[in-house]
């Protein structure tokens, strides 16, 4: 250990024997991990304390030269002060060594940093955007991706991710749903704990796990019209039953971290929301992590018009309970003088070191602030090849079968004339998705490569067609879609004209879903639509093949294309999943995580919507509908089909009724009555039919992935508890309200068998 440190040890041990010395003997970790919090509390300057609470974005390669003016000397010279408590985005091993020897090093205290990156869907080896791999409905995928992430970003230096990303979100218009697991509350909880479990595994100070970061702490994926960044109109009701669910699924699992969310809440901006941070996180659910803002959330308040300046904005966040400034300088330039003026209480900065201060003691960096920059390890971990075989694994299993007439696919690996088209087939970066974290540039299998490594090349032929973005972008920039240069098209048509079979790529770029990608309309760019329709004048059997972020508009092309496969943004195995379905390699069994419209006028759209005094199935004129179209969404949430056929039958339930605290046995028979092996998700709804406020017409409690083999028939059981039957009710509490239930167990969210039960007292049924 380097001088500096050593030094700070002793302080450190000294400390803790001459507070208590028998306690260093006794009690949990997490009590030791507190008596050492405190000891170190005590020794630290008012100027040391902020500086935990503030993170900087790296503004210089750590292993260059020293910077000698400007913003970049100033940040050098703070973490030497001891004044910087994290960085993000410097990657590597010895880009965060030489951070960290800064800090360590050369501060007073030698307290290391915490470095986080947005390890989103990968580190180098990318999965599927979680959006996708939310399709598989088995989130023990997620959890093992998560912890292949976790291994990658921890072997690179890295002991923090910003991620997973729950937002719940029903507006295909708003980017950032490639992030999250859809439109569904209890979805959404499934994949948000099993991401959590993954990153941090069972041990934080285990080298191969990062802490972990719930966000966006709450409501950002409500945002008014799909628009990133926009205001949020929410009531308790919805809050507390739609939205904060999937935030305390993440905490029940452990999450090390939080973030704040840059909306409004009731005109409250998040960082500056006592209500969410103090009162329902830190409060009642008793979170013991910390709280970090969103990328200089803090000093956008000012944007908000909430406070006049940085000083304003520094003093509303750390009162509401934000504790870490994420590049904002707020804290940094602001909190030691209003805690000198009086203004702002010493214990409310305790506090929140302390939090901040704990996590570095459970991520083991107090006993060796190196032990993550091991350059062995990551020459052997990051971007290992033992890592593929997973990430095709879980890419072929997110992709989602919306139509398949004629029994188009699976093809035929032989004596088939295949014409692979788009610009898409061919792409190697678009597969990636947004949201990269440090994955290579054009790094991805491409649907082409994909294909010709299934079967080679003999009965394939490629043309891309014309471009469809205009130039190379990178994350910063906007998309320039092709809208006019029609070179290809001939090509095209003529390869069309000679297949059998067209499988045709068509979706979005990577940029065009994620972060600040907000869109009016969820269709086709550029020249997609006349390729398709300029194909389809000479071969009417096409395949479309779809890479996207989000759900699409697809009424241009539902009713004139025999199949349509959603493969959406796949990763770095993307092609060689994409082959492994089409050919019948694997029998797809993906559901829709998300409602796909019929238009985007009706977003936002969901399946879970409550029932009005009107509802849209009375067939009078007022009723709740649209007149020029359907209500209903062209593909529901849970929805996708397989190369095989399932059959529900026999529905029973152990009992018509439920008692407080007893159980209830629903079963039924599923027969898999086609020619393929394959894997039915098995879904089950619930309605509360009459309750102090109005419920959704059906919400999904429970759900089970089955493998059948051809004409083999299984007994399918699940078990409810009044557990599952709670919301938060009109009496602003978590409770289950006696009354009927319908059920409904099928293969998505508007199909199923349908049963019914009543939630009764104890005693209720009791013959006196």
């Amino acid at each position: 250990m380097m001088k500096t440190f050593k030094l700070f040890t002793l302080i450190f041990a000294l400390s803790i024997w001459s507070c208590n010395p028998e306690s260093n003997l006794k009690g949990t970790d997490s009590d030791r991990i507190t008596l050492k919090v405190d000891s170190l509390l005590n020794i630290m300057t008012l100027d040391e304390k902020v500086g935990q609470l503030s993170q900087y974005s790296t503004l210089w390669q750590m292993t260059g030269p020293v910077p000698t003016g400007g913003t970049e000397q100033a940040l050098y010279q703070k973490i030497k002060d001891g004044r910087v408590g994290s960085m993000l985005n410097v990657v590597g091993v010895k880009e965060i060594r030489k951070a960290q020897e800064l800090a360590v090093e050369h501060s007073r205290l030698g307290i290391p940093m915490i470095f986080g990156l947005d390890v989103i869907h990968g580190y180098q080896t990318i999965f599927p955007i979680p959006l996708a791999e939310s399709a598989s409905w088995e989130p023990d995928l997620a959890r093992l991706s998560a912890s292949i992430a976790a291994k990658e970003a921890s072997a690179a230096g890295l002991n923090w991710t910003f991620a997973p990303m729950v937002d719940i979100s029903r507006d295909a218009r708003w980017g950032r749903v490639m992030e999250g697991a859809g439109e569904d509350t209890y979805l959404g909880c499934q994949f948000g704990q099993a991401r959590v479990r993954g990153f941090q595994g069972d041990d934080l100070k285990s080298v191969h796990t990062v802490a972990a970061c719930a966000k966006h702490f709450a409501g950002y994926g409500f945002a008014e019209s799909g628009k990133d960044y926009n205001t949020v109109e929410l009531t308790q009701h919805t809050l507390h039953n739609v939205i904060l669910p999937p935030f305390k699924a993440c905490l029940d699992a452990g999450v090390a971290t939080f973030m704040n969310a840059f909306n409004t809440i009731d005109g409250v901006p998040c960082t500056a929301n006592l209500e969410l941070q103090r009162t329902i996180l830190k409060g009642s659910w008793g979170f013991e992590g910390f709280v970090v803002s969103d990328w200089n959330s803090i000093g956008e308040m000012n944007e908000h018009g909430v406070v006049a300046n940085d000083k304003e904005a520094a003093f509303k966040a750390i009162v509401a309970g934000s504790d870490m400034d994420m590049e904002g300088n707020c804290y940094s330039e602001n909190l030691s003088e209003l805690v000198e003026s009086g203004e702002v209480n010493i214990e409310l900065i305790n506090d929140a070191v302390r939090r901040v201060l704990k996590l570095k003691f459970e991520l083991g960096l107090f006993e060796d602030p190196y032990r993550y920059c091991d350059e062995e390890r990551e020459k052997k971990w990051v971007n290992s090849p033992s890592f593929k075989k997973s990430a095709r694994e879980i890419a072929k299993r997110s992709i989602v079968l919306l139509k398949n007439e004629n029994k188009v696919l699976p093809l035929q690996k032989k004596g088939q004339k295949i014409a692979v088209i788009g610009a898409l087939a061919t792409d190697k970066d678009s597969p990636i998705g947004n949201w990269r974290a440090e994955a290579k540039k054009h790094s991805a299998v491409s649907l082409w490569e994909g294909f010709t490594n299934k079967i080679g090349t003999e009965n394939l032929s490629l043309a891309e067609g014309p471009t469809y973005v205009q130039k190379e972008i990178e994350f910063v920039d906007f998309l320039n879609y092709n809208n006019s240069d029609r070179r290809g098209m001939t090509e095209a048509i003529n390869t069309a004209r000679q297949a059998d079979v067209v499988v045709l790529a068509m979706g979005e770029n990577c940029y065009q879903s994620g972060e600040a990608r907000s869109q009016t309309e969820i269709n086709f760019k550029g020249l997609q639509l006349e390729l398709l329709n300029e194909i389809l004048k000479v071969n009417k059997n096409v395949v479309v093949v779809l890479m996207n972020g989000r759900p699409l508009d697809l009424s241009p092309i539902v009713d004139r294309v025999p199949t349509i496969l959603e493969t959406w943004h796949l990763g770095s195995e993307s092609g060689n999943a994409i082959a492994d379905v089409v050919f019948g390699d694997y029998n797809p069994a993906g559901k829709l995580p998300m409602s796909f419209p019929r238009s985007v006028g009706q977003l936002p759209l969901y399946y879970n919507h409550q029932w009005t005094g009107r509802p849209h199935d009375n067939e009078t004129v007022f009723s709740s509908r649209y007149t020029d179209n359907e209500k209903t969404a062209l593909f529901p949430f849970g929805y996708g089909l397989s190369y095989s056929s399932f059959k529900y039958s026999d529905l029973s339930l152990s009992s018509s009724t439920l008692h407080r605290g007893g159980t209830l046995d629903l079963s039924l028979s599923l027969e898999n009555t086609g020619d393929y092996d394959g894997e039915e998700v098995v879904q089950l709804y619930i309605r509360d039919v009459v309750a102090s406020a109005a419920r959704p017409v059906k919400e999904l409690k429970a759900f089970k992935k089955i493998l059948l083999k051809k004409g083999e028939k299984k007994d399918v059981v699940f078990q409810l508890t009044e557990k599952d039957l709670e919301f938060y009710t009109a009496n602003r509490k978590w409770e289950a309200e006696i009354g009927e239930f319908e059920v409904w167990i099928g293969t998505n969210s508007q199909e199923g068998l349908k049963a019914s039960f009543r939630l009764i007292e104890e005693d209720e049924n009791l013959v006196i």
